[in-house]
Parts: structure tokens; C-alpha cells; sequence
């Protein structure tokens, strides 16, 4: 079967696309993906000095896991930085455009909310960032550990917006808000979804100065 592999970051750089197709044989697995990405031009070298993960149809698979014709897949490199009622109270959106805190505090205000709190990250010591993302996966994930923030702090709502593209130094990259009847649930809230969201969530980074653009060194999720 043939089969396509999407590539972001370090690993489009170094295969000078956006994608690859790899031929695999009836009942692959993600391990023989893996196997297979690794002879490809360019990223032989890169991928035996950084581990990766492949992401199958949006979902951090395992090494043994079965692949099908027309799976959708996305090789992983480490990152730099679920259904149910609670997803009517969670917003989360990838996009290029500046972030503004206040309309996303605003937004989830409730009635029985008697704390909110904002959190953003923004750009420093650097000239700017540049962000890519896998923006369906990505928004579909923060969406998730939304979700569960909800769910496990008793939050009245959460949001999460993340800037792709340019984000110019001291300007937000991120901005997670959260509400929730007492400051202590708010508080945890905003903490758990900022801390995931930059652990799981498949988004990228480059510090570039006038002279230098790198990579930010990150973790497989």
C-alpha cells in the first residue's frame, strides 16, 4: 500500500517538502513506517539522532499499531514548548492573526464564574518566533485536554488560542483562559491546559535573530 506521510518542522526542512510517500506491504505497522521514513532522502540522519512519533488519522499512535490504506499520517518531531458535554465549554483555534486576551477572557465568562484567569506566552530575548503547526491535529487536541481541564477542575469554560507564523518579540504566541467559581480551581486549571497544550499538542517553534534562525529543542509527546 501506499501511503502518505505529512512532515513538519526540522523534518520538512530536511526533506525539502511537505510530505513523503512510502510503500509499505499489507499490515505495516507505525514501526514499519518509521523503518521506512528512515531511507528517505534527507531524513535518514536526522530521524536516527531524533526520535519521532507518528501521528495515524490525528492520534499519537504506538510503534505496533496496524496501518490501513488511506490512513492519514504525520511524522512527529519532538515539540518545543476528548467528546463530551464539556466540549460545548472549550474553544480552541489555530491562526496567524495577533491573539487578544481580553476577548478570549471575556469569552468565557459564565454566570457562575467567580474567577478567571489568563495565562500568555509571549516572545522574548529574541527578535521573533516562528510557529508551525499540524493546525487540524492541533486544535483538535488542545480542544481535548480542554476538555478534561474542564472536567477535572470543574471549570465553567476554557479557552486556548496559538499563533502560527511570525510572532514578533514581546507579543503572545498563546493565550490560555479559563473560568471556574474559586480562584484555586482557576488557577489549576490554567496551569494543567498551558503546561499540556505545550507538551502535546503538535506545534513547533524557531527563535530567529538577525543573524541566526534555530530550531527550539523540544520532547516527543
Amino acid at each position: 500500500m501506499r501511503l502518505s506521510v505529512r512532515l513538519f518542522a526540522v523534518l520538512r526542512e530536511r526533506a525539502g517538502a511537505d510530505a513523503v510517500e512510502i510503500v509499505l506491504p499489507e499490515g505495516a505497522t507505525v514501526a514499519d513506517a518509521l523503518a521506512a521514513l528512515r531511507a528517505e532522502p534527507g531524513l535518514g540522519e536526522v530521524l536516527e539522532r531524533l526520535p519521532a512519533r507518528l501521528a495515524v488519522n490525528r492520534e499519537y499512535a504506538l510503534p505496533d499499531a496496524p496501518l490501513a490504506p488511506g490512513d492519514e499520517l504525520a511524522a512527529i518531531p519532538p515539540i518545543s514548548g476528548g467528546a463530551g458535554p464539556a466540549l460545548a465549554r472549550v474553544r480552541a483555534r489555530i491562526c496567524e492573526e495577533p491573539l487578544d486576551a481580553a476577548e478570549l477572557s471575556a469569552w468565557v465568562g459564565r454566570p457562575g464564574a467567580g474567577a478567571v484567569v489568563c495565562f500568555q506566552g509571549t516572545t522574548r530575548d529574541v527578535d521573533r518566533l516562528e510557529y508551525e503547526a499540524y493546525a487540524a491535529m492541533a486544535e483538535e487536541r488542545i480542544a481535548a485536554i480542554l476538555a478534561e481541564c474542564v472536567e477535572r477542575h470543574g471549570l465553567e469554560a476554557a479557552a486556548a488560542e496559538h499563533r502560527v507564523g511570525s510572532v514578533p518579540l514581546g507579543e503572545a504566541g498563546v493565550v490560555v483562559a479559563v473560568s471556574a467559581a474559586h480562584r484555586g480551581e482557576a488557577f489549576a486549571g490554567a496551569r494543567e491546559a498551558i503546561d499540556r497544550i505545550k507538551a502535546e499538542a503538535p506545534i513547533w517553534k524557531r527563535e530567529v535573530e538577525a543573524d541566526a534562525r534555530r530550531w527550539v529543542e523540544g520532547t516527543l509527546p
